[in-house]
């Protein structure tokens, strides 16, 4: 890895990915650099503050409201679940669920269940169930 610092660079960062290929492997890379400064405008109580995307476990639709779940909260976000599924797709977020789209990287483990949907284990121990209309997108994404 080489990391060269350029003193008078026009932008603050730039990262370039040289490969043979742009395999699966590749493009997660690429999504996951794109997602290392992506924030979300959310409220809890009456404050607004900002979330890095990195640190949502998921997003979820309830009362046509949505909110977001972090390690150690929960806030309100304006955007609808398409709009967040829309400006997400590609970089680590997956629709599980009718009202439920969560981040792959938050995920500790999947336990196949006798339904045919997956229960998928999150970080801070929480669990979410897949449903099985989003099962094969879910185990083409993580190749299982």
């Amino acid at each position: 890895m080489i990391i060269e610092i350029m003193e008078h660079m026009e932008d603050t960062l730039k990262v370039l990915i040289q490969c043979r290929m742009a395999d699966d492997e590749v493009l997660r890379l690429k999504s996951h650099i794109e997602l290392f400064d992506n924030k979300l405008y959310a409220k809890k109580d009456s404050e607004y503050c900002f979330i890095k995307a990195s640190e949502v476990l998921y997003f979820e639709a309830v009362d046509n409201r949505t909110f977001l779940y972090t390690k150690e909260d929960v806030l309100e976000i304006r955007q609808k679940l398409y709009e967040l599924e829309d400006c997400l797709s590609g970089k680590d977020f997956i629709r599980i669920s009718k009202s439920i789209i969560v981040n792959i990287n938050q995920i500790r483990s999947l336990k196949p269940e006798l339904n045919r949907t997956i229960l998928a284990t999150m970080c801070n121990g929480e669990r979410l169930s897949i449903s099985r209309k989003y099962v094969p997108a879910v185990r083409k994404l993580l190749s299982i």
